[in-house]
């Protein structure tokens, strides 16, 4: 009896511990400010598939001339994907559609783009859908830079 008590008393103990560690994770990433939710679909299907898999659930930090994406649900300090404003290509936007709906945010925005030739989405709230498009077109002089 012993022995299962402490068993479940270590089990309780990692789960505490685990959910400390990404909840300090996300503040550190927060930290330096210019942070917004994002989920991401990487290598996105063409348009028309709305089925909702791909998507990632993280957030995004502005970071110079780039945009560093971290999952939420992660331990990793580096960001996962590091997209390039020079590199970035927007293509659209869209409301999400059919079980879409149901894998992003409720006032989340689609924005359809490219980077490097890989085809991703991007889905946040309008407001920093906003800052995103203003973060775009404030680029320096000679870079170009393509939104549609």
């Amino acid at each position: 009896m012993v022995l299962a008590l402490t068993v479940c008393g270590i089990v309780v103990a990692l789960v505490v511990l685990g959910l400390f560690v990404f909840g300090l994770r996300r503040r550190l990433i927060q930290r330096s400010g210019g942070t917004f939710d994002c989920s991401l679909r990487w290598d996105a299907p063409e348009q028309g598939d709305t089925s909702g898999k791909g998507w990632a659930y993280g957030v995004a930090r502005y970071n110079g001339d780039r945009v560093e994406w971290f999952r939420v649900f992660s331990y990793a300090p580096r960001p996962r994907r590091v997209l390039e404003r020079s590199a970035i290509e927007v293509a659209g936007r869209r409301l999400p559609d059919g079980e879409e709906e149901l894998a992003l945010l409720s006032d989340a925005v689609v924005l359809a783009c490219l980077h490097r030739g890989t085809r991703l989405e991007l889905a946040m709230s309008e407001d920093a859908l906003t800052g995103f498009l203003a973060w775009l077109e404030a680029a320096p002089p000679g870079q170009r830079v393509n939104v549609a």
